[in-house]
């Protein structure tokens, strides 16, 4: 292993969203930065590790707490990706009504509308962590799931289509704990379905034939 891999932080603009402050913008891209900076590190330091061909014994210790860690940072980081870049200014709460998310909500859930109250459901629920609608790319069904500490929850094979922070940080600075129902309607204002989309067309035949339902 010559070199370890990079990530740059992706520059989202999202002043002005809709009951979601400027504020907590800066605050949360300043700590999705600290994410990716954190992944490169723990990175570099796993390299440097593997460069004698070996993890020892007395390495295996820091190896293994770095292995860990990585799967926090690194899922902090894209979970970080998926939810400013399912964001705009000038978002809506709701899909188009004959769009491809739409038609799958439906075929899920019965109703765009009963998606939307599971969706917000698994937002409520009590501690930090992710609500995230997925797309199962053999089936075409989309459900919604929770993800506590970045890494604990993550559904394998499933694509991420819609993602919503739900930890303090992203909503603290504009409502009260108790409030996080407000910023679930107001995270739903300032959607953009283009990038849902975007999502949702790219994962279908992700791994179509693969035989799994």
């Amino acid at each position: 292993m010559k070199r370890a891999e990079t990530y740059h932080a992706i520059p989202f603009t999202l002043h002005g969203l809709q009951g979601i402050s400027d504020r907590t913008v800066d605050m949360h891209l300043a700590l999705y930065e600290g994410y990716v900076k954190a992944t490169n590190d723990l990175n570099e330091h796993i390299v440097a590790l593997l460069q004698d061909g070996k993890v020892d014994h007395e390495e295996m210790p820091a190896y293994s707490e770095l292995t860990r860690r990585l799967g926090f940072e690194y899922n902090g980081m894209a979970l970080h990706e998926y939810y400013f870049g399912n964001l705009t200014p000038g978002g809506s709460d709701r899909p188009g009504g004959h769009s491809a998310f739409a038609q799958a909500a439906e075929s899920s859930h019965g109703s765009v509308d009963l998606w939307k109250m599971d969706f917000s459901s698994v937002g409520k629920l009590r501690g930090v962590g992710w609500a995230v609608c997925y797309l199962n790319p053999a089936s075409g069904h989309l459900s919604n799931r929770w993800i506590s500490l970045h890494e604990h929850g993550a559904m394998v094979g499933l694509v991420p289509i819609l993602v919503m922070d739900v930890w303090e940080h992203a909503y603290l600075l504009d409502y009260k704990p108790a409030e996080r129902g407000a910023y679930i309607e107001a995270f739903f204002s300032n959607i953009d379905w283009k990038a849902v989309e975007s999502r949702l067309q790219l994962g279908v035949p992700a791994l179509a034939g693969a035989g799994r339902r």
